[in-house]
């Protein structure tokens, strides 16, 4: 596969060569009083008002609702997010620098999660992967997305890497 195919479905990585680009969609200012949650909120509203199509940062690419189940809380939780490809695999990952992000613990805890693409809502599985699955599946990514690749070199620990396997459309 190569790195075009890779990355198919993300804004044009050619404009974004680099974590911490001032113009990568997670590097954008949002509300610090308000906060990423109410940030997201807008993004999910949009999405959900137009087939799964947004403006601003993520005009162009494509972007899932990743909803999960709280580990601790129990409540559903959703985080857009924009899907990786590896041929038919779609993946996800999280440019968090501190620690993994809430929706990883919550796959961990309960890997069923519903996922809305484009304008199509689907039930699917959660893949935490670890241990040996990690290492080939990262040493893949790592070689074929250079902006998670950046992002690797620049945390002491590695990145997290979840697989979404659609079980049915909803």
């Amino acid at each position: 596969m190569s790195e075009t195919e890779a990355t198919a479905g993300q804004r044009d990585q050619a404009e974004i060569t680099d974590f911490n680009d001032p113009n990568a969609p997670w590097n954008q200012a949002w509300d610090q009083d308000a906060g990423i949650a109410d940030w997201n909120d807008d993004v999910i509203k949009e999405f959900r008002e137009n087939s799964g199509k947004v403006g601003g940062a993520y005009a162009g690419g494509d972007l899932i609702l990743l909803t999960t189940t709280g580990a601790k809380s129990g409540k559903r939780h959703t985080t857009p997010l924009g899907p990786l490809f590896r041929d038919d695999i779609m993946y996800v990952s999280s440019f968090v620098e501190d620690k993994y992000p809430a929706w990883w613990h919550n796959i961990k805890a309960n890997p069923q999660v519903t996922i809305e693409f484009r304008d199509q809502t689907y039930s699917a599985t959660g893949t935490v992967l670890e241990g040996a699955d990690y290492d080939e599946f990262a040493a893949w990514a790592l070689a074929h997305n250079p902006l998670l690749a950046d992002f690797q070199s620049k945390i002491d620990r590695p990145i997290p890497l979840v697989v979404l396997t659609l079980d049915g459309e909803r």
